[in-house]
């Protein structure tokens, strides 16, 4: 029998109510399958996005954080209790409603709306209803994704399966020790323990970058030294190639295991960013789980060097 003492690594993944580009839904079971980790300390997410892989893992103690201010609010809401799965019926009942009878310009109205007022409630609307599940925001940090074009897109049946997706949150969050925080990674990856893990999703460069969502050559050689040097097991997910090109900042990362599934993004603002990928978990050493290769995850296993 194969030990994995990660918590939680054959069960579903745990589907958002936020929907986000590069979102890892569909890779969060080849991710949890392939780290060990002991569960004692701290699952620690500098780049939480959407939450996927977080709330799929649910273990007992978290840091959170993430530089989208909204992301973090509207979570930080549901574990505290001040956001719940009745609100949310309500207001995307309502606001439902409205758009269906005002059509695109109310879209917009909610949009200015949130750059305002900064609704919890308004961004997941928006998460909801804007253009193919693109978050996106300008240099002014206002959301500026056009309309999905779609005013009927709150139907009862849409609006449930989101208000069970909030409430699959508020179960899985009680009684955890968490902590949703606003920063940048760099701060979240001091004063770390040898029982803590960290998962690791940079935005990709050249890849959904917007006004929270920047990433440099710079950043990439610093999260590659920092991440190395850490006490902790941490497990990175990077794209390691498609049908353009192949990723020269995998070269950033030595002496550890490399694990890869191809898979598709039907998520992006572009058709180029919608297309097969291959996609890279790097493993430090000692915190991969021994391989169990399987025509469906299709793993290869490598140690990556310089040589890259």
């Amino acid at each position: 029998m194969i030990f994995r003492s990660l918590p939680r690594p054959n069960a579903p993944p745990v589907i958002p109510p936020i929907k986000c580009q590069g979102i890892k839904s569909k890779l969060v079971g080849f991710i949890l399958e392939n780290v060990q980790w002991n569960g004692r300390g701290r699952w620690v997410e500098p780049f939480l996005g959407s939450g996927v892989v977080l709330f799929s893992v649910q273990p007992k103690r978290a840091v959170a954080s993430d530089i989208n201010p909204h992301i973090i609010a509207f979570y930080q809401q549901i574990y505290n209790g001040s956001l719940t799965p009745a609100m949310v019926r309500e207001h995307l009942t309502r606001e439902g409603k409205q758009l269906l009878a005002e059509g695109e310009a109310y879209y917009y109205e909610v949009r200015n709306r949130f750059n305002k007022k900064a609704n919890p409630l308004d961004f997941l609307f928006l998460s909801r209803a804007c253009f193919n599940g693109v978050m996106r925001f300008n240099k002014k940090g206002e959301f500026n994704v056009p309309f999905c074009r779609k005013p009927d897109r709150f139907r009862q049946a849409y609006v449930t399966k989101i208000v069970n997706q909030v409430g699959d949150l508020c179960k899985i969050m009680k009684d955890k020790e968490w902590e949703f925080r606003i920063g940048d990674w760099r701060e979240f990856l001091t004063g770390l323990r040898k029982d803590d893990f960290v998962y690791l999703d940079p935005p990709y460069i050249g890849r959904h970058t917007d006004y929270y969502n920047q990433w440099s050559e710079g950043d990439a050689e610093d999260l590659a030294r920092i991440a190395q040097a850490l006490p902790c097991g941490f497990a990175l997910s990077m794209w390691k190639e498609n049908k353009y090109r192949s990723n020269p900042y995998l070269a950033l990362w030595n002496g550890v295991e490399q694990r890869t599934i191809n898979h598709f993004y039907h998520v992006g603002s572009t058709e180029n960013l919608r297309n097969s990928m291959e996609e890279a978990l790097l493993i430090k050493q000692g915190h991969e789980t021994p391989i169990f290769a399987s025509e469906e995850t299709a793993i290869e296993s490598v140690q990556l060097s310089m040589a890259l």
